[in-house]
């Protein structure tokens, strides 16, 4: 089994924000005008033989780029085929609070995501506190984003470093950091070594792009600590697995990456 532990299924108004403007320079295309289909989503998984993809709302400060709600509509055209995972906003922390509550209980999402740097705060700051409880109390992963920010963004609420305080504070918390850390990569194996809880996982990278270090971390005593994600739509999952041999996993390596640390932390 693959798992992509974080995809998008996106609404136009999370793909034309103008916020990702500076990304569209790289890929060379417009965004798209039209609503994306979730089959064409699922098209995307198929071409790649992605079995789950665990799909995120986006809750930003002025813009709730894709609702809750959506996401569950979307989960219920594929219920076979995607996963939910919740988002709130930090500003409200009583509703937030009840909003994880209702993401995980009523809507049956397996996770909560929130991004620190469209927030502008990194993940010690105080309003993040009721949701890392509320997860804890919960059972749920908590998921971030750490390292760089693609978008115009300040990135240095994305050092992994942070994690480190979250998690000696919350050590019941399942933390899962993606876009690998980069460029403080050794600063995420570093926390997800010291930390039993957290994860790393590889969304917005392919597999060529995988600094070796976060290579030798998968071939070794971290092989139940990295988890494949894509950041689709930004990457397809066959453009992210593209070159996907060369790292040259061992058998257990390679299930554990694909699918088996996704199935066993979001209890999939």
């Amino acid at each position: 089994m693959i798992i992509d532990a974080w995809a998008q299924h996106p609404t136009l108004r999370h793909i034309q924000d103008p916020i990702f403007e500076s990304l569209r320079r790289w890929t060379k295309t417009p965004a798209p005008t039209e609503e994306i289909p979730v089959e064409m989503t699922v098209a995307m998984m198929d071409q790649a033989k992605v079995d789950k993809s665990l799909i995120s709302a986006w809750v930003a400060p002025r813009n709730v780029m894709i609702s809750n709600d959506e996401v569950a509509s979307f989960v219920a055209q594929a219920p076979d085929r995607l996963i939910g995972v919740g988002s709130v906003d930090i500003s409200k922390p009583m509703q937030a609070v009840q909003e994880v509550r209702r993401c995980i209980k009523d809507l049956g999402f397996k996770a909560i995501r929130i991004l620190p740097w469209l927030w502008e705060v990194p993940p010690t700051d105080r309003r993040f506190y009721p949701i890392y409880a509320a997860c804890c109390d919960l059972g749920v992963p908590f998921c971030t984003q750490i390292g760089h920010t693609g978008p115009l963004m300040p990135s240095e609420v994305g050092r992994p470093i942070y994690l480190d305080q979250v998690a000696l504070d919350f050590p019941e918390l399942v933390i899962v950091g993606g876009h690998i850390g980069y460029p403080w990569t050794d600063e995420a194996i570093a926390v997800a070594t010291k930390h039993e809880n957290v994860y790393i996982d590889t969304s917005a990278y392919t597999a060529l792009r995988y600094p070796p270090p976060l290579v030798e971390f998968m071939r070794g005593h971290g092989r139940r600590k990295i988890l494949f994600g894509t950041n689709y739509p930004m990457i397809t999952p066959a453009k992210a697995l593209e070159g996907f041999d060369t790292l040259n996993l061992e058998a257990e390596a390679r299930e554990l990456f694909l699918g088996g640390n996704a199935r066993r932390i979001f209890k999939v």
